[in-house]
C-alpha cells in the first residue's frame, strides 16, 4: 500500500455518540433534561460535531469550560442553551452575555461583575449558582448560603437566576457514602431556597456516573461528559472514536537488539519491529512505553521501547503476517481484540478523560 499522507487519525463515530445520548436519556425521567458536556474540544472528539450530534439525539443543553468554547459553538450556528461550568474572567463575562451563554457564579465579586457587564451591554445575564457541597474546589460553601445571598441574586440589576447546581467528588466510587452526604447538603440548600421564594427553573448535580448510578441526583437536568464518549466501563456505552495509524516500516532484528531511546527494551528472540508514526506529541503518552498494546490484523502486539515524540515501535513474531501499510489500531477493536480508553488509562495510571482529551491536534479527526 502506498502511503501519501501521515496516516494517524481519529475516526469519530457519530452513531455511537448518538446512541450513548439516547441510552442516557432512557435512564432519566421525562422531566429531566440532558446537558452534553463538550468542553476541551468535545473531550478530543470535536466540540461542534459532538454538540450537533448530541442535540439531534435529544440533548437539550451544552456545557463548556470557557466562554471561548461557547462562542465557537454559537459561530457554528448552534442556538441551544449553553452553560459555562467554571469561573469566567472579566473579558469572558462580556463574551458570554453577548452570545447568550449562561454563566456559573459562586461569589459576590463575580455576581457584581456580571451585573455591571449586563447593564453595560443592555442585556440580561443568566446565571447558575454553584454550591460546594463537598468537592472542595470552586463553589460557594454551604455555610455561606443564606437569605442575604438569595436576596442579592433576586435584586441585582441585570441578573436572571436560571439554575442552582453542585458537583460530586466521587460518584464513580463503589462506596456511595460521601455522594449521599453531598446530596443531602444540596437538598438542604434547595429546601432553604424554597422557603425564601421561588426556585430557579433548573436544579442540577449529576455528572456521568451519578446520572447512571443515582436517580435521586437527577433533579431536572444532568450534566454528562465522559459517558457520551464511551469513556466509562459500562456495557451499554459505545466508544466515541477509533484512534489508528499504519505500519510505515518493518525490519527483522536479532535476539538482544536494543529498541528505542535509553535501550529500555532488548529483544528476547529474533523478531520483527514495526514502526508506527504516532508519539507523545500526538497524545500517545510516554507512560505507554513497554506496556501498551496495539492491534494489527486482529491480533494484539506489544509496544516495545520508549514512545518517541513522533513514533512507536511494535514487537512482532517473525511469523506475524504484517505488512507495511497495515492498519494499526491504537484505541478501538478488531475481531476479539479490544483496546478501550480505560485500558490506555490503566497503562498510564490515569483516567480515560485525560487519554481522550489528550489526543493532539496533529491527529486528524474524521467523522463517520
Amino acid at each position: 500500500m502506498e502511503i501519501n499522507m501521515r496516516p494517524t487519525k481519529a475516526i469519530v463515530h457519530r452513531d455511537n455518540i448518538a446512541e450513548n445520548v439516547r441510552f442516557i436519556i432512557s435512564r432519566l425521567s421525562p422531566k429531566t433534561q440532558l446537558m452534553a458536556v463538550v468542553k476541551a474540544n468535545g473531550y478530543g472528539h470535536g466540540a461542534v460535531e459532538v454538540a450537533q450530534t448530541a442535540l439531534t439525539a435529544g440533548a437539550a443543553w451544552l456545557g463548556v469550560a470557557l466562554a471561548e468554547e461557547g462562542v465557537v459553538l454559537r459561530e457554528a450556528g448552534i442556538t441551544a442553551p449553553i452553560l459555562i461550568l467554571g469561573q469566567s474572567f472579566d473579558g469572558q463575562i462580556a463574551q458570554a452575555i453577548e452570545h447568550n451563554i449562561d454563566l456559573t457564579v459562586f461569589d459576590l465579586v463575580t455576581l457584581d461583575k456580571v451585573s455591571r457587564e449586563a447593564e453595560r451591554l443592555g442585556k440580561d445575564a443568566w446565571i447558575h449558582v454553584k454550591i460546594d457541597t463537598g468537592m472542595g474546589r470552586v463553589g460557594m460553601p454551604v455555610s455561606e448560603w443564606d437569605h442575604k445571598w438569595w436576596h442579592r441574586i433576586h435584586h441585582t440589576p441585570g441578573i436572571k437566576w436560571r439554575g442552582l447546581m453542585t458537583h460530586f467528588a466521587e460518584s464513580d466510587a463503589e462506596d456511595s457514602t460521601f455522594t449521599q452526604r453531598q446530596l443531602q447538603n444540596f437538598l438542604d440548600v434547595i429546601e432553604s431556597a424554597r422557603r425564601w421564594g421561588p426556585l430557579p427553573p433548573l436544579i442540577h448535580a449529576a455528572n456521568s456516573c451519578a446520572a447512571l448510578k443515582y436517580p435521586g441526583t437527577h433533579f431536572n437536568l444532568v450534566r454528562v461528559g465522559i459517558a457520551l464518549y464511551g469513556g466509562l466501563d459500562h456495557p451499554e456505552l459505545k466508544p466515541g472514536l477509533t484512534w489508528e495509524s499504519r505500519v510505515v516500516y518493518l525490519k527483522e532484528v536479532p535476539k538482544g537488539a536494543p529498541i528505542g531511546y535509553g535501550r529500555t527494551y532488548q529483544t528476547v528472540e529474533p523478531m520483527k519491529i514495526a514502526a508506527v508514526p504516532v508519539g507523545y506529541a500526538d497524545g500517545y503518552r510516554r507512560q505507554w512505553s513497554n506496556c501498551a498494546s496495539v492491534i494489527i490484523r486482529g491480533n494484539c502486539y506489544p509496544v516495545v521501547g520508549r514512545v518517541s515524540m513522533d513514533q512507536i515501535s511494535v514487537g512482532l513474531p517473525l511469523s506475524a503476517p504484517v505488512r507495511v501499510g497495515d492498519r494499526v489500531i491504537l484505541l478501538g477493536s478488531d475481531g476479539a481484540c479490544v483496546i478501550r480508553a480505560t485500558d490506555l488509562a490503566k497503562w498510564a495510571q490515569t483516567i480515560s478523560y485525560e487519554v481522550l482529551a489528550g489526543i493532539g491536534s496533529r491527529v486528524v479527526r474524521e467523522w463517520v
